[in-house]
């Protein structure tokens, strides 16, 4: 009863009621996104990054290394000899090693030349196929053979660079022989090959036979032609290195900038200098959503405030029919409830809709998605006690108001 009454009243200046559930959704809205992009980028950032110490690659922005390197969302820096990687590859401080070569892309999804290593670095799983073994064949990512709708025994030819409208390579083409299961890693949005492979493809290009076409059937005449990994004076991109000793991650990247063309980046140190920078950015929005809920605070109080003068009359015959001072207390303190709640409600819902949004805007820049399904317990009931709080407080010095009412004096000025 006492809460079928307190929604009737909220209504009774409906444009008041409207904009404090805007402001409130606005705020909540606004911080459910930061919750959610944090949590799950910060994931997918740590997920990326394990077993990964040390990037070797060429001389030039050490963080550009990283994001072409770790999380392929930046172009790389250029490509270092890989006769000289390998010196450093068998290192007694290097646990694993694992190389990458890029240069081309299939309709805007990276095709990088590396080893089994890689897929095992991600515990990759197959839902169908194997691993490549020979030249120009490929393992695609979930996501890649989801959105191309590629399968086992297709066929393809790649781009090259990193964007999708560049100069296709007619004389060489791809074949799938295995689909991931997805891992929610940057190995879903990848298609990958041997290291040989990508030498080839770009190798093979200026030679007269212009119009050969790599097949099944013409390759077992070629085999012979097929480069290995022991090609001599060949270059790949950049080298993930494990440490099996971490004294390597204090003493490489001084030894290297000394003795080499190549630089030694460290991604966790890279990477808390972006997070330091994106920092500065979040806390200016979650201060913003902190400001636009006070102000909803505040548009409550007012409301109930001004109203309070209004309804004096109606709460003097609600006592006079038999109702106790906590009552009115308690309706006055639920109005302001129930608008918290509603805002709450609204804002988390119009905050995964915008999260939708920017998943499928980030998804088309950086291959990175974020799930907006996700619920982040511990945040968000940290975050409805907030909501709930800013409307108590908000609701109190009414709701002491209309306990502390006058009846014979509200009744006398009706």
């Amino acid at each position: 009863m006492i809460a079928k009454l307190a929604w009737k009243n909220i209504w009774f200046k409906p444009l008041n009621t409207i904009l404090s559930i805007l402001l409130l959704t606005a705020s909540v809205a606004i911080i459910t996104v930061l919750i959610l992009v944090e949590k799950q980028f910060e994931e997918k950032y740590q997920s990326n990054l394990d077993g990964v110490d040390l990037v070797l690659g060429a001389q030039g922005s050490p963080l550009q290394l990283v994001l072409s390197s770790v999380y392929h969302v930046d172009d790389p820096t250029g490509n270092i000899s890989y006769d000289s990687a390998k010196v450093w590859m068998q290192h007694p401080y290097v646990k694993k090693a694992i190389p990458l070569a890029f240069g081309d892309n299939y309709l805007g999804y990276k095709i990088v030349g590396t080893t089994t290593d890689y897929l095992e670095k991600y515990q990759a799983k197959f839902t169908d196929g194997k691993p490549f073994d020979k030249n120009f064949e490929v393992v695609v990512g979930s996501d890649v053979a989801e959105k191309l709708n590629l399968k086992i025994g297709d066929t393809f030819k790649g781009t090259h660079g990193s964007a999708a409208e560049g100069e296709v390579h007619e004389h060489g083409e791809y074949k799938v022989v295995g689909i991931l299961s997805k891992t929610g890693k940057v190995l879903d949005n990848l298609i990958l090959s041997n290291i040989p492979s990508v030498w080839q493809m770009h190798h093979e290009e200026p030679l007269a036979e212009e119009e050969h076409i790599h097949s099944d059937s013409c390759r077992h005449e070629h085999d012979h032609e097929d480069m290995t990994i022991d090609e001599p004076e060949m270059e790949v991109t950049a080298v993930l290195i494990e440490f099996r000793n971490k004294m390597g991650v204090m003493l490489w990247p001084r030894l290297i900038a000394q003795n080499t063309k190549m630089q030694a980046a460290l991604p966790t140190y890279q990477m808390n200098r972006l997070f330091d920078l994106f920092g500065v950015g979040l806390n200016a929005l979650k201060y913003l959503a902190f400001g636009i809920m006070l102000i909803s605070g505040i548009s409550i109080f007012i409301a109930l405030f001004t109203t309070l003068k209004e309804r004096k009359a109606e709460f003097a015959l609600l006592r006079v029919n038999g109702a106790k001072r906590y009552q009115l207390l308690i309706v006055v303190l639920l109005e302001s409830m129930l608008l918290c709640v509603v805002g709450y409600l609204f804002g988390t819902l119009l905050g995964r809709a915008g999260l939708v949004l920017l998943s499928k805007a980030s998804e088309s820049d950086f291959k990175l998605g974020f799930n907006p399904l996700e619920i982040i317990w511990e945040k968000e009931s940290w975050l409805f006690g907030l909501t709930l709080l800013v409307g108590l407080l908000a609701a109190l010095i009414p709701a002491v108001k209309a306990y502390t009412l006058n009846i014979s004096k509200s009744l006398s000025n009706a």
